[in-house]
This record gives structure tokens, sequence and C-alpha cells, in this order.
């Protein structure tokens, strides 16, 4: 199987071009050197990637149309998994432009660059950002998702209806995933987790938001991506629903939107405690109010990608953790 993939430069994007190297796959890599995070990180994984079989990097940005263009055209591929994207929903409220050039144009011209391919399956990624001021928990994916409370939200919310419309109009089978605070080796140095191990491995206190009263539903990275693997080989296909009224099937398109996530939201202090037994020494934690755009909690109902994959991320917080903070003592010699 040929597979574009935008983003593997990116902690997901790396990991499932990674795993879809190790099946046998060709993977044709998309991604710009942005300087959001630690471009050294991102060149490491970059370098992990080359030295595999099978594996084409393309060094450019979505909003360049006629690099995404040419890229598409030379790979031929049988899947797009269009997981590049500006992240964080804390950047997003002081660099808005950020996100409109690249989750509004850029994946604007990746359903162009689909249109023109026609792959068997079009994958986007989304976030459960999008649920924002939803209450009723668990979030499901048949529950309406229009109150976004960050401009990161609200440009995954257009990804998602842009590509429902693409779909309609282009015949494209798509799938929209919803991820849930995916964390794991080779993480992003934005997130909690980096930022606690970090922290703590060289005597800083640590900053818990919210008064350490909020909970995610923390999805580990290899579960994450089983699952994306296990939705390539079922695009949608109109009329044929999952039973029980819990698909996300459109009526009038091959699409459907699905969340990835085991179902079991942590309390944020719970997280921080695995973090310190796998470290073996305890944070020094300031707790502080909730910030601008953070939500209380994240919960997602599994049931629907259970029914269409058989599958559902179950691996512990303890054991994600560990294997984390491994990788981290690895990779910087600490």
């Amino acid at each position: 199987m040929r597979v574009l993939i935008t983003g593997t430069m990116g902690f997901i994007g790396f990991h499932l071009a990674n795993r879809l190297l190790a099946d046998g796959h060709f993977v044709t890599g998309y991604d710009a050197m942005t300087d959001y995070y630690d471009p050294q990180l991102k060149q490491a994984r970059l370098d992990i990637l080359r030295r595999r079989n099978g594996f084409t990097p393309v060094i450019a940005r979505l909003e360049d149309m006629a690099t995404l263009e040419r890229t598409a055209e030379e790979a031929q591929p049988d899947v797009i998994v269009h997981l590049a994207a500006q992240a964080g929903v804390r950047y997003s409220i002081e660099h808005p432009r950020t996100y409109v050039d690249s989750n509004l144009v850029g994946s604007f011209n990746v359903l162009e660059v689909a249109r023109q391919l026609k792959p068997k399956h079009l994958l986007c990624a989304s976030t459960s950002s999008i649920y924002g001021g939803n209450e009723v928990m668990p979030f499901r994916e048949i529950d309406k998702a229009d109150l976004p409370i960050t401009l990161y939200a609200a440009t995954k919310k257009a990804m998602e209806a842009m590509a429902h419309s693409y779909a309609h109009l282009w015949n494209i089978p798509t799938t929209c995933f919803r991820f849930f605070t995916v964390y794991g080796p080779w993480g992003r140095p934005d997130m909690a987790l980096f930022k606690f191990v970090d922290a703590i491995c060289k005597d800083r206190p640590i900053e818990i938001y919210g008064m350490g009263e909020m909970k995610r539903d923390f999805t580990y990275i290899d579960d994450l991506i089983e699952a994306i693997v296990r939705l390539i080989g079922l695009p949608p296909e109109p009329g044929k629903p999952v039973a029980g009224g819990i698909d996300t099937l459109s009526g009038v398109a091959p699409w459907r939107t699905v969340n990835i996530a085991g179902g079991t939201p942590i309390g944020l202090l719970e997280f921080v405690e695995a973090i310190e037994r796998a470290l073996g020494r305890p944070a020094e934690k300031i707790l502080l109010p909730m910030q601008m755009g953070d939500v209380r909690e994240t919960f997602a109902d599994h049931h629907l990608l259970e029914a269409l994959t058989g599958y559902r991320p179950s691996t512990t917080v303890e054991v994600g953790v560990k294997a984390f903070v491994d990788w981290y003592r690895g990779h910087y010699g600490i």
C-alpha cells in the first residue's frame, strides 16, 4: 500500500509512518520544519524515518500547493492521512493566524489533492477540543459540537465540515478522528507530560492548572496508532452504518468521525503521581487556576471505535508514563 502522510516530523505522524513502514508499506512523508517547538526533536524523528526502507520525505508547508500537488502526483497514494496541523490550545490564543494558515488553508489544499487523486480513503486528524462547551459526558460523536471555545478547536471543526463537503461532492471516503490527549515517547515538549518530566528532572517546580482538579482521557501513542491503522482499512460506505444508532456515517456522503480514546478519564494529580513513581522522585507542585481555553474534563465515548475496529485503547497511565520517562532519559542522557 502507498500512503501519503502529512506531518511525519510530528509526534503522531512519526509514529504512524514508523508503524506503516514496519508493516511493509510505502510512505511519503510531507511536513515543514517549523519552530513551534524544538526543531532538533523533529529532525531526530525524521532521521529515524530516513533510515527505513520505503520512506520518501518532502520538506514543505501545506500552504505550498504546487509542492503538495507534485508530491501527491509522484506518490500516487492509495491512502492519505492528514495529520499536519498547528496544534496547541493556548498557542492559538496568541498566534491565531498560524492556525488559519495551517489548519484551514493547509487542510483545503489536502482536500484539493484528494479530489484530484481519488484515494481509497482519506483520514484527517481532529481533536477532542471540538467538544468545547459540551457538558454531557462522555463526549459522543453523534452529539453536537458547535461550541468551540478556542480558535484551534474552531479550525478543526471547520476542517471536519470541509472534509464532509468534499466527501459529498467528489465521493471521497473520509474518516475524521478526534484525538484525546495523546502522550508517549517522542511526544511534544509543549504537552504536560514532557513539561512535567523535564521540570522534575531539572529540579524545577511544575505548574498544575485548574488547581489539580482537571481530568483528561489520556491516550497512549501506541494505542492511537493501532486504532488509526485499523481505521485505514475501513473507509466509510454509504448506507452501511454500525448498528445501534451510534454511527456518525453521513446520510449524504461517505464520511464519518470517530473518537480515539479509551474512555477512562484520569485526574491530573493522579497523572502527576504516576510521573513521580516513574522518576522515583517527588515533584514540587504549584497549583494555579484554569487558563483561558481550558476545559475541566475530557471523556470520550469509545463505543463507535470499538464497534468499527474491535479495538479500544487500554494502556494504563502507569505503563505509558514509564515508557515516556524511559525514552526521555535515554534520548537526553539523563
